[in-house]
């Protein structure tokens, strides 16, 4: 990636000699850097077989996180729409802190703020990824009908493709797909969320303020992204006090949250195979039997 990283800071005026360049953390799917020049520290993410949006789309939701001045997100400086599985590079503000007795508290008021922003509809301009999966878009005046085209119908789709839906969990799942108007009674306005929101999204910063990385964006009920961070942990009491104090959750979340999980861990079903079955079967069967 040395090459591609090179012509990255020359693109945006930094020519000055890079000091430092090695592979760091928190690539899960793209390789990781901390890149330093006399110029300045960046963070750069690099991968050899991307979609041309791949990055694009990320550098989106990040832009679109910072103008809601809500949640600090590392400034953007490059990306590339490389040919279709070509090589991409994202160049990021290098940021780095440590976490303040303060800094979920913060988060949780930071994040209702940036719920607050209401989109014109449900949905996203253009198709973005959960991880390496490919996530359809498009704007929806339903919120019940994005949830089900555009998030369950797609991943249903691809967890047919691979093999990883038994008779059983398949006819539960579109058991459940066509009751989602019996839970999803509600209204939401669509917020404006993170979209892929586990605890390795979000980090501390300068004098511990939060960080929110590697969005996924588009715009929803908020409740969907809160009941993603109770999935997997990375959240504390205070972060979520804070939260509702802002921007109080519906009454009947509790009914619905591991229906919203059940999204998640269906991408998880499909991004690593048939140890996330035994979840998506015992949510199914909570709610069809």
């Amino acid at each position: 990636m040395k090459k591609e990283i090179q012509h990255a800071l020359e693109y945006i005026g930094d020519t000055t000699n890079v000091d430092v360049l090695k592979q760091v953390g928190g690539g899960d799917i793209n390789q990781a850097y901390y890149v330093r020049t006399k110029e300045q520290g960046y963070f750069v993410k690099g991968n050899q077989k991307v979609s041309s949006h791949f990055f694009r789309v990320e550098a989106k939701g990040l832009s679109l996180i910072r103008k809601s001045n809500t949640v600090r997100v590392p400034e953007v400086f490059y990306y590339d729409e490389p040919e279709e599985n070509g090589t991409g590079v994202l160049v990021l503000e290098w940021l780095e802190g440590t976490k303040q007795k303060d800094t979920l508290q913060q988060l949780g008021t930071q994040l209702a703020a940036m719920h607050n922003q209401d989109g014109k509809a449900h949905g996203f301009e253009e198709d973005t990824f959960i991880g390496s999966l490919p996530q359809p878009n498009g704007w929806y005046e339903s919120w019940v009908d994005y949830y089900h085209d555009s998030r369950l119908v797609s991943q249903f789709n691809l967890a047919a493709e691979r093999d990883l839906l038994p008779s059983n969990r398949k006819q539960r799942l579109k058991k459940v797909m066509e009751r989602l108007p019996d839970w999803l009674e509600h209204q939401p306005k669509p917020s404006l969320l993170h979209g892929d929101l586990w605890g390795g999204n979000w980090m501390a910063g300068p004098n511990g303020e939060p960080v929110l990385i590697d969005p996924s964006i588009f715009y929803g009920d908020h409740a969907f992204e809160i009941a993603f961070t109770e999935l997997f942990g990375g959240y504390s009491i205070e972060f979520y006090e804070a939260y509702k104090e802002q921007l109080p959750l519906p009454e009947h979340y509790e009914d619905i949250k591991e229906l919203y999980q059940l999204y998640y861990l269906l991408a998880h079903l499909n991004l690593f195979g048939e140890m996330y079955g035994g979840s998506v079967d015992r949510i199914l069967k909570r709610y069809v039997g």
